[in-house]
């Protein structure tokens, strides 16, 4: 089966893209909900986080507070690579799992959705890799009203991210989300047709 990766910075509109490849037939792994999984109480991560951080994270239902994790990790690198440390072989693992699954159902292109690939060493687990990017101006506006965060704290978590044009490069294909959903649909229905044009050869 020939996997792609999907990668874009926070508020560039990954999620946006993920969604038009699966109307184009593409199914694709979501590695943010997968995280979101394995911290769930009785999952892989959660008893590690929770040793790690403190009880101090948790909500009165013993439910992981991720806004409350994500304010700790987002102000200290070294807490934040912990994190990572421990969430990021689970999420690897359940990705592995669903890849499978896919397989076994005949299903020949398959695209995982995720943040950190190239931070994280991953770009080798793809056949290539889809970054979609926009200007940062957009990114910002997105981020404040889905997280319910200051400017400055949405400024505060870019800063931890990889720079936006190195990403773009050190990937195989972009897309642009700068100029409007048709204009990115269009680019997406492009780029789907030819990943999916041929079981063979690479993209």
């Amino acid at each position: 089966m020939r996997v792609f990766g999907l990668t874009g910075n926070f508020g560039s509109g990954k999620s946006t893209a993920a969604g038009m490849f699966r109307r184009a037939g593409i199914p694709v792994i979501d590695a943010d909900r997968i995280s979101k999984k394995v911290m769930v109480p009785g999952e892989c991560a959660y008893s590690r986080i929770v040793l790690e951080f403190g009880s101090g994270i948790l909500l009165p239902d013993g439910r992981i507070d991720r806004k409350k994790l994500g304010e700790i990790v987002f102000a200290d690198p070294s807490r934040r690579k912990r994190l990572e440390a421990i969430t990021h072989p689970a999420i690897l693992e359940v990705i592995k799992e669903y890849l499978e699954k896919l397989s076994r159902k005949g299903r020949r292109v398959a695209m995982v959705e995720a943040a950190l690939i190239h931070e994280t060493g991953m770009k080798d687990f793809f056949e290539a890799v889809i970054c979609v990017r926009c200007d940062e101006e957009t990114q910002l506006r997105r981020v404040m009203a889905r997280d319910g965060i200051s400017r400055s704290e949405a400024l505060s978590r870019f800063r931890t991210q990889m720079n936006a044009e190195f990403k773009a490069l050190e990937s195989d294909h972009i897309i642009d989300n700068s100029r409007g959903l048709d204009e990115t649909r269009a680019q997406v229905e492009q780029l789907a047709g030819k990943l999916t044009r041929s079981e063979n050869g690479t993209a």
